[in-house]
């Protein structure tokens, strides 16, 4: 990379937070470094909800004003957004973002998903797409969009996922990302191409659907009026894995095959690394989806609980002025009883926040368990079950494979808590290889490089991830005690399911 050290910029908006993380790459070592932290919370008004678009594009010129501190702007030399999946914005032929992009828990997505299945099955959606039908889906938030508004309908108006609205406002070129838009129910299944068919069949104007471009694609650079509003370089921008998981998956220090993978923070992806999708009727009926990765295979994943029991609990202990840190809280759960009592962390009962630590209680005395009282008791409910549900998935895993996971790589936020970890190791019985914490931003910066031809390729960008961040192995134990826990965990989980 020459004499001057270069640097990229990661922008990664995540559930609850966004941050602008700049990246160094020496020799063959990556250091992150964090200049940039915002609250990223969705807007309700009335009875719609929406990502607060203007607020975070402000946060993410802060972050590039922030990220090029100290350095001279010449050496920041491009900059890459990555988001969840799903969400997206019209822009119309001026240019103009046509209203704010609505959130995916919007309530009125369960009416649209509705609708679309009268048209095409589930099955056949599934079959076609690769994509497990949730009322959460882009196919069936721009179904009910344009049903509602035909206007956003008309031939100049275009459709861009997330990371390529910002990607739009920052380089003005307009594509959407392979990754991203795998999430969307709107492709080929395991393709990067849309399904015309199926676009056609729904009624949704081809028009809308621009082009596709692969992770690692320069769009252009800034904006001259962005590099005169910033004072910047014309800093390329970067089209990466732009869905996080997808970057974060890419980050992942793999040195065996058929692994498991968990993308840990507020929510849970937990799935493997295939050629193909897998469309069994056995995998859309556990809940398996099946995205792109930034390499043109496929993740089939699933969607399962984080963090949010234990952040929510969290949150209604300060409303109580009863205030505890992480660390805190871990020590109290080690010093409560173990397999007292579990609870089914993806239930509907505990989707909406407030009262998470009563209803974790409602939930435990409804089927005939302890009810834990003690918020060491509470955590350790929460961290028992979220391992056991990721054993649950493991096996799932291997029933529509045919083979274990010998492994489980854990990457994301949830790699600070030592003790999911190594509950996870033991529920699951094979060993968990923690880290890096930052895998997105790790992604997201390394896919730059590559872009930029610095980096070769997924293998090259791993073998990077390998010797800059220091991975920590958890190895199974109490096998037995687990073991029996899984049983009960199993058994209390089938009784709610039936009485739900």
């Amino acid at each position: 990379m020459g004499n001057q050290a270069a640097y990229v910029l990661a922008a990664d908006f995540g559930a609850g937070s966004g941050r602008v993380v700049r990246g160094a790459l020496d020799g063959r070592r990556l250091t992150l470094e964090e200049v940039h932290r915002f609250p990223n919370n969705p807007v309700q008004l009335r009875d719609e909800m929406y990502w607060d678009f203007l607020r975070l594009f402000h946060e993410l010129k802060q972050g590039i004003l922030k990220g090029t501190e100290g350095i001279t702007t010449a050496q920041v030399q491009s900059i890459a957004v990555d988001t969840w999946g799903v969400d997206y914005g019209l822009i119309d032929g001026e240019g103009r973002l046509r209203r704010n992009p609505r959130h995916y828990r919007d309530a009125r997505h369960a009416k649209s998903m509705k609708d679309v299945l009268a048209m095409v099955s589930e099955q056949e959606l599934y079959s076609m797409s690769g994509v497990l039908p949730q009322q959460i889906n882009t196919i069936f938030q721009l179904f009910g969009h344009l049903q509602d508004s035909a206007a956003d309908a008309a031939d100049d108006m275009r459709l861009l996922f997330m990371p390529d609205l910002f990607n739009y406002y920052l380089s003005g070129e307009q594509a959407c990302e392979y990754t991203i838009a795998s999430t969307s129910g709107l492709l080929h299944s395991g393709e990067s191409r849309w399904n015309e068919s199926l676009i056609t069949r729904l009624g949704l104007p081809a028009s809308l659907f621009p082009r596709l471009v692969q992770p690692g694609t320069l769009l252009g650079h800034l904006t001259h009026d962005l590099v005169r509003e910033l004072g910047t370089g014309p800093m390329q921008v970067v089209s990466v894995g732009s869905h996080d998981t997808a970057s974060a998956l890419a980050a992942i220090p793999v040195t065996e095959p058929d692994f498991a993978f968990i993308s840990c923070g507020t929510w849970s992806l937990m799935g493997i690394e295939r050629d193909s999708p897998i469309l069994s009727d056995l995998s859309r009926k556990l809940g398996f989806t099946n995205e792109g990765t930034v390499s043109g295979k496929v993740r089939t994943l699933k969607n399962r609980s984080g963090l949010w029991l234990l952040q929510e609990c969290k949150r209604q202990w300060e409303r109580e002025n009863r205030f505890y840190s992480h660390e805190e809280l871990i020590q109290l759960a080690i010093s409560a009883r173990a397999h007292q009592s579990v609870v089914s962390p993806g239930d509907d009962v505990f989707m909406s926040p407030g009262e998470m630590p009563e209803r974790i209680r409602l939930y435990c005395k409804q089927s005939g368990q302890p009810v834990p009282e003690t918020a060491g008791a509470i955590v350790r409910c929460i961290l028992e079950s979220l391992a056991l549900e990721f054993r649950q998935t493991l096996d799932e895993l291997e029933h529509i494979t045919g083979t274990r996971p010998p492994v489980i790589h854990m990457v994301g936020g949830g790699v600070h808590n030592r003790m999911l970890c190594q509950f996870t190791a033991n529920a699951a019985g094979v060993p968990v290889i923690a880290g890096p914490v930052e895998a997105s931003s790790a992604g997201n910066c390394l896919l730059q490089y590559v872009a930029l031809g610095e980096v070769g390729d997924l293998s090259e960008i791993r073998d990077i991830v390998s010797a800059s961040f220091e991975p920590e192995m958890y190895t199974p134990q109490e096998l037995d005690c687990w073991q029996e826990a899984y049983g009960s965990y199993q058994q209390i989980t089938r009784v709610k399911q039936h009485q739900q």
